[in-house]
């Protein structure tokens, strides 16, 4: 088992590095708006559904984690969900742009 402030380490650098992700992908998706286009809409119409299905999943996995007994590791399990969907998003743009 990990000391607790080398979890709480990881946490901040992860909870870091979705931050910088995050930004990246907000920049690409001003980039596609400036641009217009047919594309520009249905990204800002996937963009909304993708943050409501992003945060009932969150929920989904935090109660998860509540009911397995494993609420200490809850807040790692959301940075990571909401790392790899940024992520995502940025491949998908960075692909498009």
């Amino acid at each position: 088992m990990k000391a607790p402030w080398t979890a709480w380490l990881d946490l901040s650098l992860d909870t870091a590095r979705l931050g910088c992700d995050a930004s990246q992908v907000i920049g690409l998706r001003m980039a596609l708006a400036a641009a217009g286009g047919p594309g520009a809409p249905a990204e800002f119409a996937r963009m909304v559904n993708e943050k409501a299905q992003t945060a009932i999943d969150a929920h989904i996995l935090l109660t998860r984690s509540v009911l397995d007994g494993e609420a200490h590791l809850a807040p790692a399990r959301t940075v990571a969900l909401y790392r790899e969907r940024v992520e995502s998003n940025c491949r998908r743009l960075t692909k498009v742009a």
